[in-house]
């Protein structure tokens, strides 16, 4: 019996030497893409955040149009408390007021399943007259030329603008929820234009809306004094 291992080929080379080889190339280049990876991420972690805080403090004014500064709250027990401004990107919602001080109405945060992934909006709330007075998505991953124009067409945020919010009288639901109609169709003042193609991103919208003053409006309201007191 021949016990001697087998030889590779003539001037060939090991078959297990050079899977080896071919291993330690592949993990070679996945621990240089990885460290890449982590280096792209850590340089460019400061600017995105950067860039998030702007736009956000951008939508905010634009909610709110003739605010001059804002506040950021939070829930506290059954009212709200005032956010510190180093973590006030977490806030879920921003007073704004004008230059004399006076409350202009507040920027509510949402959020709610699109089409293709989460949309994240800003809408500015007036707690007296219980409408909304302006809407705007912060982010959205929604189909360019039909869902996205819940970002950018005037007159799906036009037909926003003014919509009925107001809670029954046990404030503990919407007296009407919001709803869409048709593109261009009659409305009440608690409904929204549809837009033809991108259902689902519009009943995302809805859905931001219907849910937020589900959740804070009451509070909202019930909290008018602390929020004219901290006017800057």
């Amino acid at each position: 019996m021949n016990d001697t291992a087998p030889q590779p080929p003539a001037g060939g080379e090991n078959p297990f030497l050079k899977s080896v080889h071919m291993m330690a190339t592949l993990g070679g280049v996945a621990l240089a893409a990885g460290v890449l990876m982590v280096t792209v991420y850590e340089s460019t972690a400061p600017r995105i955040a950067a860039n998030r805080a702007e736009r956000l403090r951008q939508a905010i004014f634009e909610v709110l149009p003739g605010a001059e500064d804002r506040v950021a709250f939070a829930p506290a027990n059954e009212g709200i408390e005032r956010v510190p401004e180093e973590d006030e990107q977490n806030a879920p919602y921003f007073a704004g007021y004008d230059e004399d001080g006076n409350l202009i109405g507040v920027a509510v945060r949402g959020s709610a399943q699109g089409y293709q992934d989460m949309i994240r909006a800003l809408f500015g709330y007036d707690p007296v007259e219980e409408r909304i007075i302006r809407f705007n998505v912060l982010e959205n991953q929604e189909t360019p030329g039909l869902g996205d124009r819940i970002a950018w067409d005037s007159n799906f945020l036009e037909s926003i603008e003014g919509l009925d919010v107001s809670l029954e009288p046990s404030e503990e639901t919407l007296r009407n929820p919001v709803t869409h109609v048709q593109e261009g169709a009659p409305r009440e003042d608690w409904q929204i234009d549809g837009i033809s193609g991108a259902t689902i991103s519009v009943e995302a919208v809805v859905a931001v809306i219907n849910r937020s003053m589900e959740q804070h409006a009451r509070r909202l309201k019930n909290s008018l004094d602390t929020l004219e007191e901290a006017a800057p």
